[in-house]
């Protein structure tokens, strides 16, 4: 089981939380729940309402759809953040490929967390601004 620390310096690696202060990246560690993840099952499908987001701690996730291969995500990348703004249907499925540790934050607690401390949604507007700036460059 994961320490809020370990948790904070798996957080502090993340693109999504890069712009965020440590002492907000805290309160985001207490709603992280650590999950494990057999290699070969299903984290999510493609299809399904999403409700989370997940990081990744260690092991590799395969990212498909439609029997295409879009990506394999390694440790501190994020799947599923579109779920935390929108419910709709999953865009891709994610399957383990090795053993994996996620840390996944459900909806409801991250909609509360960002209610209550401003500068969480702050420190992801201006990290996804960023990557806006530099998809159209």
């Amino acid at each position: 089981m994961m320490t809020t620390i370990e948790k904070v310096l798996v957080l502090k690696g993340v693109e999504l939380f890069a712009e965020i202060p440590s002492e907000e990246l805290a309160a985001i560690a207490m709603i992280a729940d650590e999950v494990e993840v057999d290699a070969g099952e299903a984290v999510l499908r493609e299809g399904e309402h999403g409700d989370a987001l997940y990081f990744v701690v260690s092991g590799t996730a395969h990212v498909h759809r439609a029997g295409r291969t879009i990506a394999e995500l390694t440790d501190r990348a994020v799947f599923g953040e579109m779920a935390l703004l929108d419910p709709g249907p999953r865009a891709a499925s994610v399957d383990a490929r090795t053993d994996l540790v996620l840390l996944r934050i459900g909806r409801d607690d991250f909609v509360e967390l960002l209610s209550a401390r401003p500068e969480v949604p702050l420190g992801i507007i201006k990290m996804l601004a960023r990557r806006l700036r530099e998809a159209i460059r």
